[in-house]
């Protein structure tokens, strides 16, 4: 394709002065209280999807915030690639932890970005990543070299599961109808070896609350003879793993998809270094399910963490308080075979055998998605696969992510679609962290390497359907 690199390097300041300001915006899904930021983010999306020469553009209502919508149809004939991504943000507590303002983008140079990076929330997850799409689609209506049709969806509640996303895309789906969707919300090895994420696992996400007494109680008074709820959920929650860190749930693992030997030597043929990842962490020593590797456990195989846990008094100082109720957030990763709803229900009728009388337990269940895997003969991928080998000069590798993108597996459903993870992001990029960032590289060779994509599923998909 002509022209990429000379239209990024002429407008390569205006792009990130324009992503600045989409950074600036907390578009924070999770807290009511930023509807206002939300709403004003996605006039400034669909504002960007103009400039860049896109055609019908929307703001749709759904239950929640809105999705944007756009296209640019250059030929019913041709196939249509339809993009996928969202406006939205995380929370960016504790914010005592970032080194400069989650909402004022900083650029600075680390060691894995010596050309600098941009620390904001958002910055990788996903307004940059997404940012990308906006931009690739201005390059290649600007220089005439757009070789399919392309529509855009860009929602505004990925990080609180897509509540509203399943039953608006069932009102839309013609609108939205599309030969492949392509996402770039996930990541790659490294800036020096591209890959392609051919999986995410699935979640079940769930709120626990555990009632002793009918109130506070004073643990000299009463300690030893009432039982703590604090205490007896830290006993519930050490027994969902056994001593081999097998997840102890009752039929969990029953439908849950097992690699093959020959596909565990082939994903285990990505560069890693258990000692640098140690060190990167600042831990001692890795943690996981026995006979499997970190990068197995990290992604093909299922796990269930302590995302929060609180109760009684956590103040400053000492208060001798024996607590009513305490709570805990957990999540359950999963892989293909395994239903979301099931895994809740066998999670809840366990979790709740484990309690004694002493107690009662209440789950509710929060936001949760399938598991979803391309197969690597896909159109799409082999697109992905030519597209990172011109930009990078060097070969992808095929690589499952052990994050949750819960509405790709509805895509599928859908469309009958595949779905195409072009992620430009890095490990290292602390999403839903203090001090999240995404690298001048990873930024504008995203917007280098997508209209690649186009490109090659354009040819690919005509040929095949001769």
């Amino acid at each position: 394709m002509k022209n990429i690199q000379t239209y990024i390097a002429k407008h390569k300041e205006r792009f990130l002065q324009e992503l600045f300001e989409l950074l600036k915006m907390p578009s924070i899904s999770a807290d009511l209280a930023y509807q206002p930021q939300l709403l004003q983010t996605a006039e400034a999306v669909a504002k960007s999807l103009l400039n860049a020469g896109c055609e019908n553009i929307q703001l749709l209502e759904t239950k929640g915030n809105p999705v944007v919508y756009a296209d640019k149809i250059i030929n019913p004939e041709l196939p249509t690639v339809l993009v996928y991504g969202h406006y939205d943000v995380q929370p960016a507590d504790p914010l005592e932890l970032w080194d400069t303002p989650p909402f004022e983008p900083t650029l600075k140079k680390t060691k894995l970005h010596p050309d600098g990076a941009i620390f904001a929330r958002g910055a990788c997850d996903d307004k940059g990543q997404m940012f990308m799409h906006i931009k690739a689609i201005e390059i290649l209506i600007a220089t005439e070299q757009l070789p399919c049709n392309v529509k855009f969806m860009i929602e505004g509640e990925e990080e609180v599961g897509s509540p509203s996303l399943a039953p608006f895309i069932e009102e839309h789906t013609e609108l939205f109808e599309n030969d492949v969707i392509l996402i770039s919300d996930t990541g790659m090895i490294s800036n020096q070896q591209p890959s392609i994420t051919t999986g995410l696992r699935g979640l079940s996400y769930v709120e626990v609350e555990l009632t002793g007494p009918n109130r506070d109680l004073h643990s000299g008074f009463y300690g030893g003879a009432v039982a703590n709820p604090i205490n007896i959920l830290s006993q519930m929650i050490s027994k969902l793993h056994d001593e081999n860190n097998h997840i102890t749930i009752p039929g969990f693992y029953d439908h849950a998809y097992v690699l093959s030997k020959e596909e565990r030597r082939e994903m285990n043929k990505a560069p890693f270094v258990q000692k640098d990842y140690n060190k990167a962490l600042n831990i001692e020593e890795e943690w996981g399910e026995k006979t499997y590797s970190t990068l197995e456990r990290s992604t093909v195989r299922p796990s269930l963490d302590v995302n929060g846990i609180w109760g009684g008094y956590i103040g400053e100082g000492a208060k001798t308080v024996l607590p009513s109720k305490a709570y805990a957030k957990i999540s359950m990763r999963l892989v293909s075979g395994q239903d979301p709803d099931e895994m809740t229900h066998l999670f809840t009728d366990y979790f709740t055998s484990l309690a004694p009388k002493s107690v009662t337990v209440k789950i509710t269940p929060h936001h949760g998605g399938k598991a979803y895997r391309t197969p690597l003969e896909a159109i799409g991928y082999q697109a992905a696969y030519k597209a990172y080998s011109e930009t990078f000069a060097n070969k992808p590798i095929p690589q499952p992510s052990g994050g949750s993108i819960p509405i790709v597996s509805l895509f599928n459903e859908v469309f009958k679609s595949h779905t195409i993870l072009m992620g430009f992001g890095l490990n290292s990029d602390a999403i839903h962290a203090p001090n999240e960032h995404y690298g001048l590289f990873n930024f504008y060779k995203g917007i280098e390497t997508i209209p690649y994509f186009y490109k090659h599923f354009t040819e690919i998909h005509t040929n095949h359907e001769k």
